[in-house]
């Protein structure tokens, strides 16, 4: 209080901030520890240089983060980058199917042979369903590993990939993806079912990096013992090397259930049809549709007059060809060889293998004995129409539509009737048997 009634606030600051630290090296020693590194010991990591030779030959009695410290300021060494948060192991997954991982390796698999290896393993055994090589992983290479997976396991939960430009769409170089605007391969997997998961950083992508790092220890030795240089023959060496592989190096999935999901033979059919590229187009005055150059010749439909200013999706497929579709149909255009267009009864998804009508004349629906239908199965009720000649001859078409389809008679007392005249039936179609 003496000291404030005598000088006020200015007479309580401690007088030591004003001056030096006691403790505060000279110069002339910070210049001679700075000497000391850069004359014998450049190069050296500090705790090396601190233990060994400043404090160990020299005895100095400055800290260690002191010395550090002084040599960074001076430029003698880099600041190391900061540690990242702590970060927790994820367990495997309980079962198979539950989250694959798909990834891919660049490296000289064979000798002056960069290639990529792309594979598709289980997060669960860390086994291997698909695995091959390809001179650069893309779209494609990403499909064709799933369908290969999906054939012969089944459908899986979740697909763990990195950030790449055929997986994701990223606004911002290293931010977040965007969910809302899938690729190619996210628009194929949103078909199947299958969520998709990216990976933010080399860290989440552990248990494939690690995968990588054993196979980049293993395979090219077995590839150079082979004589193996040329990629065809090496994608036929690694069809006998994965089961080997996964024998060795997959573990035990901690529950026995599988969480695939087998494929039935009619879905199996439309996989070639959701993993490929699909681009909308609009169909010219002249029934043509251009893509990538080309020019794709739509022919005369049956069900449909003309597709002028229709909007069409065009398939394409890994092997070169492509395919239109207006809604579920196939228009019938089609290209099987470069550049060369031809015509065919075009491509349609089928809820089911159904047997053939009675007759060639049923098949085009338009017969004499039927006579004139409509059969476009497209009106907005849901309905068509469905003539005949004779009762007896009921049991012909509509019987194979009954077959087909599980139908709701409307005119239940129609189908009694022993009359020689047309009879018109409406039916609405409740959807394909085994729904």
């Amino acid at each position: 209080m003496a000291r404030y009634e005598a000088g006020g606030l200015a007479a309580l600051k401690d007088k030591r901030v004003a001056g030096p630290s006691p403790r505060r090296a000279s110069p002339e020693e910070v210049a001679a520890l700075e000497a000391l590194y850069r004359d014998g010991c450049a190069g050296w990591n500090v705790l090396h240089f601190y233990h060994e030779v400043y404090a160990g030959e020299h005895g100095g009695a400055r800290s260690y983060t002191w010395v550090k410290s002084r040599l960074q300021e001076a430029g003698l060494v880099r600041k190391g980058r900061r540690k990242g948060a702590h970060r927790l192991r994820r367990e495997r997954k309980p079962a198979e199917g539950m989250m694959l991982h798909q990834d891919a390796s660049t490296h000289e698999w064979a000798p002056g042979q960069g290639w990529d290896l792309v594979v598709t393993m289980d997060d669960a055994t860390s086994g291997v369903y698909s695995g091959f090589f390809v001179e650069e992983e893309g779209t494609w290479s990403s499909l064709r590993g799933v369908a290969e997976t999906v054939k012969v396991q089944g459908l899986f939960d979740s697909l763990y990939t990195d950030r790449g430009s055929h997986y994701w769409h990223t606004p911002e170089a290293g931010g977040k993806v965007d969910k809302d605007k899938p690729t190619q391969f996210g628009r194929a997997m949103g078909e199947l079912g299958i969520e998709m998961i990216a990976a933010y950083s080399p860290q989440a992508r552990g248990r494939s990096e690690r995968l990588f790092g054993t196979l980049q220890g293993r395979l090219p030795q077995e590839l150079a013992r082979a004589g193996i240089t040329d990629m065809d023959e090496a994608n036929e060496f690694l069809k006998d090397f994965w089961p080997r592989f996964n024998a060795a190096f997959a573990v035990e999935a901690r529950e026995a259930k599988r969480a695939f999901t087998r494929l039935l033979p009619r879905m199996k059919a439309k996989l070639p049809d959701i993993l490929c590229l699909k681009e909308t187009r609009t169909v010219g005055n002249d029934n043509c549709v251009t893509y990538k150059g080309k020019t794709l010749q739509i022919p005369p439909q049956p069900h449909r007059y003309t597709y002028v200013r229709a909007k069409v999706k065009v398939h394409e497929y890994e092997d070169g060809g492509m395919a239109v579709f207006h809604g579920i149909r196939g228009s019938g255009a089609t290209m099987r060889t470069a550049g060369c267009w031809t015509p065919s009864a075009g491509r349609r998804w089928q809820r089911e293998a159904v047997p053939p009508p009675p007759s060639a004349r049923s098949a085009r629906l338009g017969g004499r004995r039927y006579g004139k239908a409509d059969t476009s199965c497209a009106t907005e009720t849901g309905h068509f129409i469905c003539y005949r000649q004779r009762s007896p001859g009921y049991g012909g078409l509509a019987a194979w539509i009954q077959r087909c389809c599980r139908l709701e008679p409307v005119h239940q007392e129609a189908r009694r009737q022993e009359s020689a005249s047309v009879a018109s039936h409406s039916v609405r179609v409740l959807g394909a048997k085994g729904d």
